[in-house]
């Protein structure tokens, strides 16, 4: 169940910091409205991991979808064009 509380609890943030956990996110509110969400420092990390998967997963879609209307580049080709030797 979502532990919401004021913005103005803050004032004892020490409190409000140690009812945080994974399970129990602690949401403040301003003026009767949601303003924030505190997560911890592992919950952070997740999202971030989250965020850079579906980035590229994105990259890899747009470029798939660009390769099937334009053609696909042979490793030969590629190398040519960066002015690297194929080995």
């Amino acid at each position: 169940m979502p532990n919401i509380k004021p913005i103005s609890d803050l004032r004892n943030y020490t409190e409000v910091l140690k009812e945080v956990d994974t399970e129990s996110r602690v949401y403040l509110t301003r003026n009767g409205h949601g303003e924030y969400g505190i997560l911890t420092m592992s919950e952070i990390d997740e999202l971030d991991r989250y965020r850079a998967a579906y980035t590229l997963f994105s990259k890899l879609q747009n470029a798939e979808e660009r390769a099937a209307k334009e053609g696909w580049t042979d490793a030969d080709t590629l190398a040519g064009e960066l002015g690297v030797s194929n080995v």
